[in-house]
This record gives structure tokens, C-alpha cells and sequence, in this order.
């Protein structure tokens, strides 16, 4: 996944970029990382770990200039922990530029390897490079744009690199006095630009504009070039796609339930998913509990139209992070038994319906169950708001192989016998896309196995 922030025009651009990018927490707990500019220079701290532990005030007091950039990392290209950090700064023919980048491109492997066969060096794994690699090659102005002068000793070198990757991309460049965000074609990822007094902001999600009392102003649209700089403003609608592709699993998961993000708010859209779950449910029960923290909004709107019970029964540690995104199995079972705690208040002779948004390996789900029928629960229900994952994410989720997705392992049954739950149902498919409405617009792959994209590189590995 990843979250990235910018920041232009402030002589806070540093400090804002720290605040933006920390309440982006939830997207990526690898590295941490942010560059300033002050129109001449580029400045960088990238360090491994979460934000509030990794980046010091004396890591912010070199930072300097009022345009900034940040990062967190939560690795699904190139190798985990901090070194591929970004923003991901590089020498190039525009000069020095730096680079954020959330999604991933499905052509990385065959665009790096005929880059070095022209004798391009890379300095780390992650596909992100790109974006800067390709600066300089060739240019390109698609059809139709006119250009401002303030952009056409820049852009032409940027849409040349955006004709060329394929898949999923939210990026921001800091290129000399400018910033320039850029949203793929499909949607795949959010970015969202705000406001506060003079200075532009922008971040992955809209909640990182709260911390800093800054005004939402609108969504990046898809295949959208926008730039801001001393002389204003521009916007470019310059690559377009047969269709959109926006991730459902960050309404599912991923995004903050207090965003507002493809065109809605992902706590309604959370919430209508708990609805439609449990009108498609039958099970008779006492008490309805989530699994914190992303369980949680579903299991109220699904609780509201059960008209059953709503009640806490697993108390999460906040001082331990999010199991899905660690990157190791091992590390997300044990992250598992550190952060969730019974609540025997209200588990004992009951029978439980436990709502979690989604399930993906299973491991998780069967210690939950354990923990719960431990604490006294007569019965345990397993409701899942989105449906089985079948399918692995090329997009920026990290489920990359079939064999890691216990819906194509399992059956049903054998599942609900695996986790040892006494019943095990999902949300349908279809339910899922009457609760995001726009069905056509979003990408659903990893529970229909349709792929707006192509994966090339899946071809170069199988040569």
C-alpha cells in the first residue's frame, strides 16, 4: 500500500509533511521518509520504523525549504524494511528530483531490464525508481494538451514516463520550485489535495488534512496531472482509460474509516457492508462484536440491522500495529496474541457473532476463535464483510501468490473446520458492490479474478 504527502508553500513545509504523513500511519509501518526543498537543494531523512518513533526534531531541523514530500512504506515491490525508503531522490537530465510513490507497476521487471541493457544503473529494488529512471529518456505531450510555458521544459519528460509504466500509481514529484501529482488512469489508489490558507496540501487520504485544521479540497482524478508552483495552479486530464478501477479493498480495509475517498465517505460505505452481510444472514445470536479496529464499522451497521446487541468483546492494544501489514507470517501471528485481549464481561454463555472485514490466510481468524471460546463464548459466528479472496493483488496489496489465499485452498466448510468456528459465512460479491454503488468503477479483482490490467512481468517470470 503506502501513504504518501506533500506539501507546498509553507515555511512549515517539513513540520506539516511529518503531521500529514503520520496520520497516514495505518498505510505503511516499514520506513518513513521526507524530503524538502528550497529551490535549489533537496534535503532527505528516510530511517526504518514508524513516524513518531523514526523521525527526531533533529531530523526535522535539517529539512529545509516550503515545499516538502513524505512517505510510509509498506513494501509489495522491491525488498521490505528500509531500504527502499523513499522519497527516492536521483540526479536526472531536469536535475535532482524526488519522488513518492503509492501502487505498483505491472511492468517494472521488463521496462528495469531494458533500461540496464542501456546501461541504466538502479540503486534499489522497488518499482518506485522508475518514475525517476525513465525522467529524461524521451518526451511525450499526449494529444489534445496544451500546455502552460511554466510546464513545457518539465512535463513533456514526465507524461513521457507516465506513457510507459502500467498499473497502479499515486505519486508526487518534487522537481525544482514545483510539485506535480499524478494519479493513474484507473483510480487504482487515492490522492486527495487540501488546503490551508495559501499552502497546498496533499495526501493519500483525506483524514491527514484534519491534523493540521486544513480544508479537504478535492480528489486527484484519475490520469490526472496537477501542478502547483509560484505561478498558480494548473491541471492536465491527460492519459485516459476504458474504464475506472478503484481498489474496493481500501473501502474493505485499508483506508481510515474517517476518509473521504473515491467519491464517499468509507465509513458509510464500511457500515452499508455490515447491512448487506446481515441481510444475508440467518444466524441467530446474543451479541455482535468486531474485530478492531477496521471490524468495527461493519459490525454497527450490521448489529443496527440485526437489531442485535452491540458489545466490545476483543479490547485492542492501539501500541501495536496493523497484522496484515507486517511482512512476514510469523511476525503477523505473533502481532495477533500482542494486540487483541478477550473481553470476558461480555463473551461468557453467549453466542457470538464476530464481524472482521476481511479474511485472507485464515491464521489470524483461528486464533480469534480460540481466544473467544477461551473466554467463555457458548457459540462463535464468523461474518466476513467482503467476500473470499481468490485472487492475488497486483495492484499494491500484498497478497501476491495464490498459494498464501486460503479460499483457493478451502472450501467453505473446510475453512469455517480449519478456524473452528461453529458457522462461517461472507459477504457476497454482489452485496459488496451494491454497498460501494458505481460497481463498474471499482476494481474488485482479488474477489472476481477480472483484472483491469494486464501483468506483464507475470510473463517475463514464466520465460
Amino acid at each position: 500500500m503506502c501513504g504518501i504527502a506533500g506539501v507546498y508553500k509553507s515555511p512549515h513545509a517539513p513540520e506539516y509533511a511529518y503531521f500529514l504523513i503520520y496520520s497516514l500511519q495505518h498505510r505503511g509501518q516499514e520506513s518513513v521518509g521526507i524530503s524538502s526543498c528550497d529551490g535549489k537543494e533537496i534535503y532527505s531523512v528516510k530511517k526504518a520504523g514508524r513516524v513518531i518513533e523514526a523521525i527526531k526534531q533533529e531530523d526535522l531541523e535539517k529539512l529545509k525549504g516550503d515545499m516538502a514530500i513524505a512517505h510510509v512504506r509498506y513494501s509489495t515491490a522491491g525488498n521490505a524494511g528500509g531500504v527502499n525508503a523513499q522519497p527516492i531522490v536521483k540526479e536526472t537530465p531536469l536535475g535532482k528530483v524526488a519522488v513518492v510513490h503509492n501502487g505498483n507497476l505491472v511492468n517494472f521487471l521488463s521496462l528495469r531490464r531494458e533500461l540496464e541493457a542501456k546501461g541504466v544503473k538502479f540503486e534499489y529494488s522497488s518499482d518506485s525508481e522508475l518514475f525517476l529512471s525513465l525522467l529524461g529518456e524521451d518526451t511525450y505531450i499526449p494529444e489534445g494538451v496544451n500546455l502552460h510555458p511554466e510546464d513545457r521544459k518539465i512535463l513533456p519528460y514526465i507524461f513521457h514516463v507516465l506513457r510507459r509504466v502500467k498499473g497502479a500509481y499515486s505519486v508526487l514529484y518534487m522537481i525544482r520550485d514545483k510539485l506535480v501529482a499524478v494519479r493513474d488512469p484507473y483510480g487504482f489508489r487515492p490522492l486527495c489535495v487540501g488546503r490551508k490558507g495559501n499552502t497546498i496540501l496533499f495526501a493519500s487520504e483525506s483524514c491527514a488534512f484534519e491534523i493540521l485544521e486544513a480544508e479537504f479540497w478535492r480528489e486527484i482524478y484519475s490520469g490526472e496531472v496537477f501542478v502547483v508552483d509560484k505561478k498558480g495552479i494548473r491541471s492536465y486530464r491527460a492519459f485516459k482509460s476504458p474504464r475506472k478501477a478503484m481498489c474496493v479493498f481500501e473501502f474493505v480495509y485499508f483506508a481510515r474509516p474517517d476518509s473521504y475517498i473515491f467519491g464517499d465517505w468509507v465509513y458509510n460505505v464500511r457500515k452499508e457492508m455490515g447491512r448487506q452481510l446481515a441481510r444475508e444472514d440467518d444466524v441467530k445470536a446474543d451479541v455482535v462484536i468486531p474485530v478492531p479496529d477496521s471490524g468495527v464499522v461493519p459490525a454497527l451497521g450490521y448489529a443496527e440491522e440485526k437489531g442485535i446487541p452491540f458489545e466490545y468483546g476483543l479490547i485492542r492494544n492501539h501500541y501495536v500495529g496493523r497484522s496484515f501489514i507486517e511482512p512476514t507470517q510469523e511476525l503477523r501471528n505473533l502481532r495477533v496474541l500482542m494486540k487483541l485481549s478477550p473481553n470476558r464481561a461480555v463473551l461468557k454463555g453467549k453466542r457470538v457473532v464476530v464481524i472482521d472485514d476481511s479474511l485472507v490466510r485464515g491464521t489470524t481468524s483461528k486464533r480469534i476463535i480460540t481466544m473467544l471460546r477461551r473466554a467463555g463464548a457458548k457459540e462463535v459466528h464468523l461474518r466476513i464483510a467482503s467476500p473470499p479472496v481468490v485472487g492475488p493483488c497486483y495492484y499494491g496489496i500484498d497478497t501476491p501468490t495464490k498459494e498464501e489465499l486460503i479460499a483457493n485452498r478451502m472450501s467453505l466448510e473446510e475453512i469455517g473446520t480449519f478456524i473452528e468456528a461453529d458457522s462461517l459465512k461472507y459477504l457476497s460479491l454482489e452485496g459488496l458492490r451494491k454497498a460501494v454503488g458505481n460497481r463498474e468503477e471499482f476494481c474488485d479483482a482479488c474477489f472476481s479474478l477480472n483484472y483491469p490490467v494486464e501483468v506483464e512481468d507475470l510473463k517475463l517470470a514464466k520465460v
